[in-house]
């Protein structure tokens, strides 16, 4: 018995029902051992590196992932499901510090900027300063305008937990991320993908890729859920309307999105025709001018102040920098003087140029390679931004996770196993 039961945790199957094949799952016990140790090291090196936020987030997170590693060694020779586990890391990276933040510790700057464009967005009709009133780098408002979203309860009277932004940030990064996983899983109404969607939904969101941004403010996060779930409903034939509107308002929400238009709509053109690509790209520019305007109808009247707050400022060209300094390469050259801000700009415009002519010579065959390509492109254009930080590459790594995640079982996962035992869901009983 004892026997059966390791070889079960080493290579685990289940009988399904009804004689249909179940569907592997990546995160495998052992698997999950090994990711949970690294954020287990980051999340500790991170804390002894840094200060503020983020190291209030890297003490709960070292806590929660460790916790979390050492319930998975000690029980993975029982029949716990490694659901549970998993749960404890979302709440020490994730529940925990945003908590903690929110309640007990002054709000970090992006909170502090979206919470004032909401503000600005209910009195003036624009989440935007003039440019006049552009004092300090913290009186720029970087995003597009869907961002103040976040920042409406506190704006409309909320308080306590309820009023900060990163509780929305979060809820609404969680449901996308879900939504994404749900339409990206073979079956809609299988067990096995129900319950794969749930792994994979709690595994990433208690990742440093998500967790940490969420905890301190930055607001990559449901940027990055939008383009899982784009991807996930490009690769269905009826999913391309969605699929152009969820990158619509991820491209109304913040800057960074806008890369990956020209990188699905190559991957739609070769999937569905050049009709289909015009459609999409039309439907996505509909969507973000359109939510543009209904977020800041004012700043139609100042493109100024738009200019400058979601422009210069993120390039480094305003009048008060971004503190977004990381020493990478495009900042190291933006730093020797005005002739090397515009060498590092003239960099990126031309690393933007060849990337656009790749798209064209050789376009990305579905949803996958896009998703590969558009991390490629990422990584590139943050390394050489002048005005950078390493929080950036969260976009790339994100990406890769998703592949990662989403990728078909292939024969050797499988295995050669008896008719009905099949290989099974992490976490799932023996």
């Amino acid at each position: 018995m004892e026997r059966t039961q390791v070889e079960a945790e080493r290579e685990p199957t289940q009988i399904d029902h009804n004689n249909q094949p179940a569907h592997q799952h990546w995160l495998s016990r052992n698997r999950l051992l090994a990711a949970y140790g690294a954020f287990t090291i980051y999340a500790t090196a991170l804390a002894i590196d840094t200060g503020h936020a983020d190291r209030t987030w890297a003490i709960w997170a070292a806590v929660g992932y460790g916790l979390t590693t050492l319930i998975i060694w000690l029980t993975r020779h029982r029949n716990v499901p490694v659901i549970w586990p998993m749960l404890v890391a979302l709440a020490g990276a994730l529940a925990a510090p945003v908590t903690w933040l929110v309640t007990r510790v002054a709000p970090t700057p992006e909170v502090q900027v979206i919470s004032r464009s909401a503000v600005l967005l209910l009195q003036h009709g624009s989440p935007y300063l003039p440019a006049g009133a552009l004092d300090t780098w913290l009186s720029y408002n970087p995003y597009m305008p869907v961002m103040a979203v976040f920042g409406l309860p506190r704006a409309l009277g909320a308080s306590g937990l309820f009023a900060d932004p990163r509780l929305w940030l979060t809820a609404v990064s969680i449901v996308l991320i879900w939504a994404a996983f749900a339409v990206a899983a073979p079956h809609r109404h299988c067990e096995g993908c129900r319950h794969n969607t749930t792994l994979s939904t709690v595994f990433f969101a208690a990742s440093p890729v998500i967790a940490f941004p969420l905890a301190v403010g930055i607001t990559d996060p449901p940027v990055i859920a939008l383009m899982f779930l784009t991807l996930a409903l490009i690769a269905r034939p009826s999913g391309l309307f969605r699929a152009a509107v969820a990158l619509g308002i991820a491209c109304a929400m913040k800057a960074t999105a806008w890369p990956a238009v020209p990188v699905f709509a190559a991957a739609v053109a070769v999937r569905h025709g050049a009709q289909a690509v015009w459609r999409f790209v039309g439907v996505v520019i509909v969507v973000t001018g359109l939510l543009a305007v209904a977020l800041a109808p004012a700043a139609l009247l100042d493109p100024y102040a738009f200019l400058q707050n979601t422009v210069l400022f993120p390039l480094g060209l305003s009048a008060h920098k971004t503190p977004a300094a990381s020493p990478l390469p495009g900042h190291l050259l933006a730093t020797t003087g005005m002739a090397g801000h515009w060498a590092a700009v003239a960099l990126l415009v031309a690393a933007g140029l060849g990337f656009a002519v790749s798209l064209i010579v050789r376009p990305p065959a579905d949803g996958r390679v896009a998703a590969w390509r558009l991390a490629l492109g990422l990584a590139v254009m943050f390394t050489l931004a002048p005005a950078t930080r390493w929080g950036y590459f969260v976009y790339p790594i994100g990406l890769v996770g998703w592949m990662v995640l989403t990728r078909p079982p292939s024969p050797a996962d499988q295995g050669a196993a008896p008719p009905v035992k099949v290989p099974a869901q992490a976490g799932s009983r023996a």
